[in-house]
């Protein structure tokens, strides 16, 4: 692709490797789940499991995302908040820099974001990482039981739903213009 003056949206299921592929890559990362919302803000959504819904766009600040997205792409920096998944709260700040303006913002809800930051100009690339699902639920719980993210059970009964939603997840990624690929054909199109 070579030097990009805007965004590269990564999207994708929890798990399928989007951290993996940025790490990859080496670029600037803006880490898009440091932009949940505290748990105990205000109206946030609830799940079927009697727990808050982390897996609702309700549960993150897509507004706060676009507008840091569009502040490195102008000026190359922006503080950013750091999340506490453990905790489910924001932690603190720090400065992310992205000196040639080519950049990667990845995360559960990117695809939710991908129509703003076209209609912007601040889009370079949007992809969706798709892997078969079991691979995918393994992979996530074997990284969030590692993290310490949520107690096990709360992990296995929320992976195995992700498992099922997972083409759904795709699909809706496909349908904001992300196109789909393997974390494999992602990082080969992204270095080429």
């Amino acid at each position: 692709m070579g030097a990009s003056s805007g965004v590269v949206i990564v999207a994708g299921p929890s798990g399928s490797g989007k951290s993996h592929l940025a790490a990859r890559l080496g670029w600037p990362v803006l880490r898009l789940d440091d932009f949940y919302r505290d748990i105990d803000a205000p109206d946030m959504p609830r799940s079927t499991l009697g727990i808050v819904d982390w897996d609702h766009p309700g549960s993150w600040d897509a507004v706060a995302a676009v507008g840091t997205i569009a502040e490195l792409c102008a000026s190359g920096t922006a503080e950013v908040p750091v999340y506490d998944i453990a905790t489910s709260r924001r932690t603190g700040t720090q400065t992310l820099t992205v000196p040639d303006g080519q950049f990667i913002a990845e995360g559960l809800f990117a695809p939710v974001i991908v129509d703003a930051c076209r209609e912007a100009g601040l889009l370079e690339a949007a992809i969706c990482l798709r892997r078969r699902r079991t691979l995918t639920f393994m992979l996530r719980l074997f990284r969030d039981l590692r993290e310490g993210r949520k107690s096990p059970q709360v992990l296995v009964r929320r992976g195995w739903r992700l498992m099922q939603e997972e083409p759904r997840i795709v699909a809706e990624a496909v349908a904001h213009g992300c196109d789909p690929m393997t974390p494999r054909e992602a990082r080969e199109l992204l270095t080429a």
